[in-house]
Parts: C-alpha cells; structure tokens; sequence
C-alpha cells in the first residue's frame, strides 16, 4: 500500500500532467474527434477515451477521498502522458490542432496546446 509521501508526490505529478478541466475534459470526451483516435478493441470504445472517463471521476473528487486505486490509476495517466510527449507531435501548430497525437493526448487530460 502505498504511504501519505507517495500520494502527495502522485498527485503533484497528476496535477502536472492533466493540464484540462474535469469540464472541459467532459466536453472533448463527447466530440467526434476525441472518439476518432486510440486504440479500440473490437471496435469498442477507444483505451484513451475509457481513460479520460475516469480521470473525468478522478477531477470531481475530493483529495482526502481519493483511494489508493485512484492514486494507482493517476500514476498511469502520468506515465501515459509524459511517454506520449516524449514522441513528440508536430512542430506546426497549425497541424498540431487536430492531430491523432494531440487528440490522443486529450483523451487523457492533456492539452499539448496548452503548454
């Protein structure tokens, strides 16, 4: 299990790393776009659009209420996103704006627009 000192570190990376609204994560989550990129099993919901779903839950929550699944769960989206920017998407904004990489991003909590 992990102690108060990892949580507080997990939770600075999370806020780090998520740099959308649970709101504005909201809105992009119900877009044709947000639906369009990642990768879906059987032709299901994508991974990343599954993801932004619980991080949209995460964001409503209280911190004193979140669980240590929560926090196992916020980790992996830290990881996710710094793995993903690390690839790096187009240097032109103007291509950036609906790229599979930034929309994928998105899915996630990230807006590389935003940075």
């Amino acid at each position: 299990m992990a102690g108060a000192d990892d949580h507080e570190a997990i939770w600075k990376d999370f806020k780090g790393a998520v740099n959308m609204t649970a709101s504005a994560l909201e809105k992009f989550l119900e877009t044709d776009e947000s639906q369009s990129v990642g990768q879906k099993k059987d032709g299901g919901e994508a991974t990343g659009h599954k993801q932004g779903r619980r991080i949209v839950e995460i964001l409503h929550k209280k911190k004193a209420d979140l669980s240590d699944d929560d926090y196992a769960h916020m980790k992996k989206v830290v990881g996710y996103v710094h793995r993903h920017l690390k690839q790096g998407g187009p240097d032109d904004k103007s291509k950036m704006k609906d790229s599979p990489w930034r929309l994928s991003l998105m899915n996630w909590g990230h807006d590389p627009m935003k940075d």
